[in-house]
């Protein structure tokens, strides 16, 4: 009776996929022509803010149990499949793979993508500008260690646009090739990682060497060349390299966020929940960092983030970076930063993207 039963269920299941297979394929056709009115119409094939809605929507009337987390990746994947259906995409990344970049770019674009890992910031922003890729992705912030300067720095020259970010929350792991703790005479990661564990390491491990990389994922091929070396990297390293989890979860801070940003040629359009990134230099004047923020203040403008960074042309001049919530073409931003541009000696629109949604819940992630 039993066995009944199961195979009654098991059947239920079966017609169910079959449904569910019939509608994905309903969806691709559909999706097919969305990309043909676009190439007619010369639009983005890629937009953020119509994802974001379509994740907002489905979890918000999901009545479970399957959960919204699992929705969210299911529906990754059949947003990628459609978009490579569209158009064949192509997005760089700051490798090598299994590095949090690349785990960012997985979850952004889906695994449909042509996903292809480069060395360097500059090399990534370079792809973009020449065509050879159409978006690139690349870290610039950490909650705990702050801005990656370097991301930052090449907003100065180049056009590209800021048209997505992403926001994860990062868990470190010490990975060796045994996972024996007494073996390990020496600790690889890249820069950021080893300062976000920097706490656990000296109470732990404090007499241990520690040694820069170019990545983590670097960190975790050279920890399966040598049984004495351990590497700090993610989870996805761990399976990637054949590493064992020596000590998980080392991170100092428990809510540790690290920010991408999706780096295009087209501001997308508005989502109604929507973050602007301007650059600009002031002039030297009295009470010219009053001036500066007067213009949001006034407008009730909320400042979601200020950076300054040296300015390379000019001994003790700044560059300041800045984050607003709202979008660009809102009459009170435009308003806002054409008085700002009155007080600087240059000013760049960085982009208009939608306020990324909560990654928190969703695996591991730099």
């Amino acid at each position: 009776m039993a066995n009944q039963d199961l195979d009654q269920l098991r059947q239920q299941i079966d017609r169910i996929d079959n449904e569910i297979l019939d509608l994905l394929n309903q969806r691709a056709n559909i999706a097919i022509e969305v990309g043909k009115t676009k190439q007619g119409n010369e639009k983005s094939f890629y937009v953020p803010s119509r994802e974001k809605a379509i994740y907002e929507r489905l979890t918000g009337k999901n009545p479970g149990p399957f959960p919204n987390e699992a929705v969210c990746k299911v529906f990754r994947e059949i947003i990628s499949a459609s978009l490579n259906m569209e158009m064949p995409m192509k997005v760089a990344f700051l490798g090598p793979p299994s590095t949090f970049t690349h785990m960012a770019t997985m979850l952004q674009f889906g695994l449909s993508a042509q996903l292809v890992a480069l060395k360097s910031i500059p090399a990534v922003f370079e792809e973009v500008e020449r065509g050879r890729a159409h978006y690139g992705v690349v870290p610039v912030e950490n909650s705990t260690e702050g801005v990656v300067n370097h991301t930052l720095d090449m907003f100065f020259d180049s056009e590209l646009q800021m048209i997505a970010e992403v926001m994860l929350e990062i868990s470190h792991n010490l990975l060796s090739k045994s996972g024996d703790l007494e073996k390990i005479s020496k600790i690889v990661s890249h820069p950021q990682p080893l300062a976000q564990c920097r706490h656990w390491l000296e109470t732990n491990m404090a007499d241990t060497p520690l040694l820069d990389v170019a990545s983590t994922a670097a960190a975790a091929q050279m920890a399966t060349e040598d049984d004495s070396v351990a590497a700090i990297a993610s989870h996805a390293a761990a399976t990637q390299y054949n590493l064992q989890v020596v000590k998980a979860k080392i991170e100092d801070n428990p809510h540790n966020f690290t920010r991408f940003l999706v780096i295009g040629k087209k501001t997308p359009e508005k989502s109604g929940a929507d973050k602007t990134s301007i650059m600009f230099s002031v002039k030297d004047e009295p009470g010219i960092l009053y001036r500066m923020l007067e213009p949001f203040s006034k407008r009730q403008i909320n400042l979601a983030k200020i950076e300054s960074r040296p300015m390379k042309q000019k001994a003790w001049e700044y560059i300041f970076f800045l984050d607003l919530i709202g979008y660009v073409e809102d009459q009170k931003i435009t308003a806002a930063i054409e008085e700002l541009r009155s007080h600087c000696h240059f000013l760049k629109i960085l982009g208009s993207y939608p306020i990324a949604r909560d990654q928190s819940s969703i695996g591991e992630k730099v």
